[in-house]
């Protein structure tokens, strides 16, 4: 029993490694538009944290798939009929 819940523990530290390397190039993405595009322009964001943030949180804590759902969602809502304020990732 023991060797099992062993082999449970390493497959799910195997998946959530795989999960977090996935999401990776949009981290650089997102890094790469905050230090090169985002200076250059005026600051927009309705809420906190800042969209970019908030898409660079999504995806560190809930990979790729989740994080890119929850990124896109926040995008679409950030406009000037939409909400804003303090809207952390779930």
């Amino acid at each position: 029993m023991l060797q099992k819940k062993k082999w449970v523990s390493c497959c799910r530290s195997f998946l959530n490694f795989v999960k977090k390397m996935l999401a990776l190039p949009l981290i650089l993405l997102v890094k790469c538009y905050q230090v090169c595009i985002s200076p250059f322009t005026p600051s927009s964001c309705r809420f906190t944290p800042t969209c970019s943030q908030y898409a660079l949180e999504a995806f560190r804590k809930h990979g790729l798939c989740k994080g890119l759902y929850l990124s896109v969602k926040r995008i679409l809502r950030c406009n000037p009929w939409g909400g804003g304020g303090y809207d952390p990732v779930p």
